[in-house]
């Protein structure tokens, strides 16, 4: 058993494994089983396969019913920002991680408890250990925790250009001139929030919050989308009725 990796999933994220060997294999390099042979032990790689595979699932259903109106190219450009390595390997040390991985001796002192490659490694390797011992609703809960919510902080924005998307639907019929301004900032100098408004031909449509001003005009655009979306559907759903 990893000594305090348990204590900390309890803590922080209420998650107590039933079977703890499961973790035990999740965090375990084969460097350190070929040091301990005699030990019976297992390294993550396999559950690292089926951490990969959970992993892809759950995020694709979550964006999928989240953004029903996303093509699926742009749903396979936000999945791939998510789930890649980089991503992984933030999330990792953001749940401490790095702090209970099982290293051989020598890749401890070469430095690989802080390889990007390796904490991904190990991030999905957990979430295949937490499948295996409780099944996708724990998973998604958990991850519902540590991955989701950067949607809203803007961490794949640069996957998801609701700019683009609105200008694309004001202009299908001619051209629109589309402003952003500033409405105000708000909070202390190094948590500040700012709220833009976007505005089509001079009219206001749409208006967003985020942590900088570029986040705050994506979630303007994604509000003034939103709104039309809303409006045509309204619309079409009128006319249904007259025809009735």
């Amino acid at each position: 058993m990893i000594a305090g990796l348990e204590d900390e999933l309890a803590k922080r994220f209420d998650i107590h494994f039933q079977h703890p060997e499961l973790l035990d294999e999740a965090f375990t390099q084969a460097s350190y089983v070929n040091e301990h042979p005699h030990q019976n032990l297992k390294f993550y790689e396999r559950i690292e396969f089926l951490g990969d595979a959970v992993l892809q699932l759950t995020v694709s259903e979550y964006i999928y019913k989240r953004y029903p109106e996303m093509p699926q190219g742009k749903l396979t450009r936000l999945r791939a920002a998510m789930v890649q390595k980089a991503s992984f390997a933030k999330f990792a040390l953001e749940c401490h991680f790095d702090q209970y991985i099982r290293l051989g001796r020598g890749e401890e002192k070469e430095g690989a408890r802080h390889r990007s490659s390796l904490l991904c490694d190990i991030f999905e390797s957990f979430i295949g250990a937490l499948y295996l011992d409780q099944g996708k609703d724990a998973v998604v809960a958990f991850i519902t925790k540590v991955i989701f919510p950067k949607l809203d902080a803007g961490w794949f924005d640069h996957a998801i250009d609701y700019k683009t998307a609105l200008q694309e639907w004001l202009q299908r019929d001619g051209d629109v001139i589309i402003d952003y301004d500033l409405k105000r900032e708000d909070g202390p100098e190094n948590d500040r929030n700012f709220t833009m408004t976007v505005a089509a031909d001079q009219k206001i449509i749409g208006e967003g919050t985020g942590k900088s001003k570029k986040n705050a005009e994506q979630a303007a655009a994604l509000q003034a989308l939103q709104s039309l979306r809303g409006q045509q559907e309204t619309l079409v759903t009128h006319g249904k009725d007259e025809l009735d």
